[in-house]
Formats: C-alpha cells, sequence, structure tokens
C-alpha cells in the first residue's frame, strides 16, 4: 500500500515536527528526542502526567497533551516502544516539581521500557508513579490484556485530578480507578499495512470481519462472515455488558484509522441503542477516532462505569487537540 512520506526511516520523526508545527500555541518538541511537552511545561505544584508508546495511533498519545490532560507524550517508531532513554526526557519534560505519574498500555515493551525510565527519573530526584492500563476484554487472562482505547478516559481523568492540584498520590488512586472500571473490545473489515514494508497485518477475505482485533495490526480472536452492523454491535455488547454490570456509563466509539465518521455514528447509533434497551444509563458519548491503528477500517467500543466523581473528572476543561472539553 502506498503512504505518503519522505523517508521511512524518519516517518515518525516526521510526524512530531509536523505536529509541532500545526499546534506551536500548544507544543513544543524536547531537543533530539521525538518527545512531545506540553507548552510552557507543568504548572508548579501541580502533577506532570506522562504517556506514550510506539507511534501509529493518532491522535493518542500526543493528541492529549494539553492542560488538563498530559503533560508530555513520547513517540517511539511505529507501534514499537520508545527506549527508556526517551522516556527520561519526556519525565523531566513533564516534571513541575510534585512528581510525574506514568500511564503505560500493557504491553511488555512499554511496561519494561517505561519501568526502567522510572527508575532513572528517581535516581534524578523525580518522585514518579506508574499505572497500568489493560481495558481490552478480547484477551481472557486479565493480567495479559492490553492497553487499548480506554486508555484515553484514563488521561483524561487523570489529567483532571492532576490540573485540580491533586498530590501524585491522588492522581495515581483516580488512575487506577478509571481503570478497574474500563473496557474495550474492537473488530475489523481491513488490517492496517506497516509504513517501512507495506504489508498487512493479516489477511482477510471481503466477506470476512475479525472480532478482537489489537491495535498494533494484530489479528482477532475470531474470524467471522461480516454481519449487518446492527449485529456485529450486539456480539460486541455481549462481551462488554458482562463485564461492566453497573448501569451508569460513559460510551466511546473509537475509528482504528480507516473507517470514516459517517460509519462511526451509525455504529453509535446501534450501539446505544442497545445499550438503552439494556436500561443503562449512557451519562456521556464519544465518536470519533481516539486510538487509531494506521488506516484500519473497523472500531472499538468502550464502556466506562462511571460516578458523579469519574462524570466530574470526564467534564473538567482540557485543552488539547484530541479531546477537548471547554467547560462550564
Amino acid at each position: 500500500m502506498d503512504k505518503l512520506m519522505q523517508d521511512p526511516n524518519q516517518f515518525v520523526s516526521d510526524i512530531v515536527d509536523g505536529l509541532v508545527r500545526s499546534h506551536p500555541d500548544q507544543y513544543e518538541k524536547v531537543e533530539s528526542v521525538n518527545v512531545i511537552k506540553r507548552k510552557g511545561g507543568t504548572p508548579s505544584g501541580h502533577v506532570g502526567l506522562v504517556s506514550g508508546g510506539g507511534s501509529g495511533h493518532e491522535p493518542a498519545h500526543a493528541g492529549y497533551v494539553g492542560d488538563g490532560m498530559l503533560s508530555a507524550a513520547v513517540c517511539g517508531e511505529i507501534f514499537t516502544s520508545p527506549t527508556p532513554d526517551m522516556v527520561l526526557e519526556g519525565i523531566k519534560a513533564a516534571d513541575g516539581g510534585s512528581g510525574v505519574l506514568l500511564i503505560v498500555k500493557n504491553y511488555s515493551g512499554d511496561v519494561m521500557n517505561f519501568d526502567m525510565a522510572r527508575e532513572l527519573a528517581e535516581l534524578e530526584g523525580i518522585q514518579t508513579e506508574t499505572v497500568i492500563v489493560n481495558d481490552d476484554i478480547a484477551i481472557k487472562n486479565h493480567d495479559d490484556r492490553r492497553g487499548v482505547a480506554g486508555t484515553v478516559f484514563v488521561h483524561k481523568i487523570a489529567g483532571a485530578a492532576a490540573a485540580a492540584g491533586k498530590p501524585l498520590k491522588e492522581v495515581k488512586e483516580i488512575a487506577e480507578k478509571a481503570i478497574r472500571q474500563v473496557r474495550s473490545i474492537g473488530m475489523a473489515l481491513s488490517p492496517c499495512y506497516m509504513p517501512e514494508s507495506g504489508k498487512p497485518g493479516f489477511e482477510l477475505h471481503e466477506d470476512e470481519m475479525e472480532i478482537g482485533i489489537g491495535i498494533h495490526g494484530e489479528k482477532g480472536i475470531e474470524r467471522k462472515p461480516i454481519s449487518s452492523i446492527k449485529e456485529i454491535v450486539a456480539q460486541l455488547l455481549d462481551k462488554l455488558t458482562s463485564e461492566v454490570t453497573d448501569k451508569r456509563i460513559a460510551v466511546m466509539v473509537n475509528g482504528m484509522g480507516g473507517t470514516p465518521v459517517s460509519e462511526l455514528y451509525l455504529t453509535y447509533k446501534y450501539v446505544s441503542e442497545q445499550l438503552e434497551q439494556q436500561e443503562y444509563k449512557i451519562e456521556r458519548s464519544y465518536t470519533g477516532n481516539y486510538m487509531t491503528a494506521l488506516e484500519m477500517h473497523g472500531f472499538s467500543i468502550t464502556l466506562l462505569a462511571v460516578d458523579d466523581e469519574l462524570l466530574g473528572y470526564l467534564d473538567a476543561p482540557s485543552n488539547t487537540i484530541g479531546f477537548p472539553v471547554r467547560g462550564e
């Protein structure tokens, strides 16, 4: 598959440069490394938040850097964990003197490299804590579950807590609460293609779909004939609602990068109808591209069980390009 690029070896660097040039009032780039930080840095006395991982999930994670969400995002190569040195630069960029929380998706490379960076930061006198997001119910073993679109809710909620001036311990606790209560699952009609090789992550016939795909081009846990969107949504919600039984929820329908927005809104129609039929109360809804996988054609559904505390953090202002909230 053809892609717009200058040089495969500088694909991510060019993305980072383009983001910073597109939003000069929002971003600064850390010198000589693919780390984007909030312009002006973390306010003194506030906890800094760092996330990141492999690139290819835009607007995650750089799109969530800004007031009310992340302080810095570390941009690894496509679907490749950033190195500990890169993450350390992100921690330094995010540190406002009150400690830094690392929000890490549950992939072995990310977990290992962010943990190594945390140890290096501690040696430099920066207090750090880590939370691991594992919302993907496609994986049966809870400890092995991947971090996918639910990570965005964790960014938003923890970011609002940090912006409210909560100490590091409390910001970590509220992030962990969100992680306990969020679940996701996705599907795809077509794979994504790696920029370096131009090869697909998996092969699919035109009449097939994958249920339970990953966000790095991983094939799903089930391959089935394509059915109607109403039936697809029912299959995904059947899995999600078995784990999210609290009836007050926030819902995210997330595009995987190659799905027209019209299809995402069409999908949300059936998601909301079926949840309401099951007497769920949809307190907040989000439809769009939040955690993508290059040009994969598909979507994921995320359910977050909410209470008044989490709703308050979801509604708090955030000045980011990927999750703007104006607030009251």
